[in-house]
């Protein structure tokens, strides 16, 4: 059973008294105490005067009084600037002191996409600031991703000159972003990867990641990690399969012990954050903080406007393009069940005749490459509408989108806060539709109560508008028909499956 419809789920103490994030004020780069001159100035090149709440209530615990001294549970709405709110003080804490790289910080994430999107994110004040960030996600071989990570031997390029035998490794990165299957993949057989000299982790989306096996990543990191802080000599070398080196000894610049953190920080980060015990229990947390916006566990933008559209099943789509047509050019994402309901109805809106909208399919059936470079074209405006499965829900960030439609209701309030979360980011305005017939309004109505967002306005299409559009409707459904039926007759792509 989903943890959110147990009638009584057990709540660890920790988490009964949340430091409610709310309280801390936006605050402008000039105020934020400690922040490096250099990450001030790359944060003004991107057009960041002020951090918002969640960003500074993050930086006052560590590197603030709290100084990482304890690990961090954050419940934070969509959009409300949690990738930033964890990269900066990690690329504070991180500024380079020395010429040899290593692995200090990984950050794990559901998705590809996901962790492009977060590497982009460090990118913009890490690079700047001579950190490299490197991203293992599966887009390539294992071979070729490793290149990118670590001075293989007889590498000479970039290593530092005191490691120059042909027996020795060197990370490329000193950040590292990745999927949990690509990870544990490197751990296990990437020779010269390893996680031995890490300070950092970052969970983010972390209920699906605990929610979902991914090979064990979690005890693989943890049982890599939960001694090398407290020792960087040698032994640990040969288990990972590693020759021995000086340079185990010599850890990056830092002097064996003189590591400011004994153990592994960790920062958690959820907009629907899990609060099963059985699952936060596999983090191993130290004195675990929890910082919330609020005393709700589900929370939507606040600036979002939420609207449901009633109608009779059979006709949905007609209310669908009417609604389509009424929101003009602004950019929206239409949200189904599944990945076959995804391609389906993007197949049907493009045989609307006249319809004059571009609608592009973003789902789990289609290649990664397919995917990325369709999100790119959204990201850039080439396109106005998207037809996406929920593998668009979880923290992807698309600027100026101003429409969530839920085209089929979602099952639960945690569908529905990471489906509105992807308008009315950032402190902007956005709206989120849901199509439903007479008989989902009472479920509605109680799942959106769960988010204390019970005033859901309805939403009318003229009926004319509809009558209009049957026409329309019954040639679109032959065209699809053929689509099938061509579709049918070609042999599948395997490159997709």
């Amino acid at each position: 059973m989903d943890e959110e419809n147990q009638q009584s789920v057990p709540v660890l103490p920790w988490m009964r008294h949340p430091v409610d994030v709310t309280h801390c004020e936006q605050l402008s780069l000039c105020r934020v105490p400690f922040l490096d001159r250099r990450l001030k100035s790359a944060l003004e090149n991107l057009e960041i005067s002020k951090l918002f709440p969640v960003q500074v209530a993050l930086w006052q615990e560590t590197i603030g009084p709290g100084n990482f001294e304890r690990d961090l549970c954050i419940n934070s709405p969509t959009g409300s600037g949690k990738t930033l709110a964890y990269a900066l003080p990690i690329v504070q804490k991180l500024l380079p002191t020395s010429t040899v790289k290593c692995l200090r910080a990984l950050v794990v994430v559901p998705t590809r996409d996901l962790a492009l999107q977060v590497k982009q994110v460090f990118d913009h004040i890490a690079l700047p600031l001579g950190l490299r960030v490197g991203l293992a996600v599966g887009q390539s071989s294992v071979a070729d991703e490793i290149s990118s990570l670590v001075y293989l031997p007889g590498d000479k390029e970039g290593v530092d000159p005191g490691f120059l035998s042909p027996f020795w490794f060197q990370s490329k990165v000193d950040i590292l972003v990745a999927t949990p299957g690509r990870l544990v993949d490197h751990v296990n057989f990437s020779r010269g990867f390893t996680l031995k000299h890490l300070h950092y982790l970052v969970v983010d989306e972390a209920d699906r990641l605990l929610r979902e096996d991914y090979q064990s990543w979690l005890p693989t990191v943890l049982k890599l990690t939960q001694s090398s802080n407290n020792d960087y000599g040698g032994d640990d070398v040969f288990q990972l399969g590693f020759p021995y080196s000086p340079w185990s000894r010599r850890t990056c610049g830092v002097e064996k012990g003189s590591n400011p953190h004994s153990r592994l920080a960790k920062v958690v980060l959820s907009a629907t954050l899990t609060r099963d015990p059985g699952r936060l229990v596999k983090l191993n947390l130290h004195h675990p903080l929890f910082l919330s916006a609020g005393k709700m566990r589900y929370r939507l933008p606040e600036n979002l406007e939420s609207f449901k559209l009633i109608c009779e099943r059979k006709v949905k789509p007609l209310y669908l393009v009417a609604l389509l047509k009424s929101l003009g050019e602004e950019k929206c994402i239409v949200f189904t069940r599944s990945v076959d309901s995804t391609h389906r109805l993007c197949n049907l809106l493009n045989c609307f005749e006249d319809l004059q909208i571009d609608i592009k399919e973003y789902s789990g059936r289609q290649h990664q490459r397919v995917r990325s470079k369709t999100l790119n074209e959204f990201r850039k405006g080439q396109f106005q509408v998207l037809v996406s499965s929920d593998a668009m829900t979880r923290g992807m960030d698309v600027e100026d989108v101003r429409n969530a439609i839920n085209y089929d209701m979602p099952k639960y309030i945690k569908t529905y806060v990471h489906r509105a979360g992807r308008t009315a980011r950032a402190g902007q305005t956005g709206r989120c539709f849901t199509l439903m017939s007479k008989d989902e309004v009472g479920r509605f109505n109680r799942l959106m109560k769960k988010a204390e967002a019970s005033a859901c306005l309805e939403h009318t299409v003229p009926s004319h508008l509809i009558k209009e559009l049957h026409s329309t409707y019954q040639s679109a459904l032959s065209k699809l028909k053929e689509i099938i039926l061509e579709s049918r007759r070609k042999p599948k792509d395997k490159s997709c499956q």
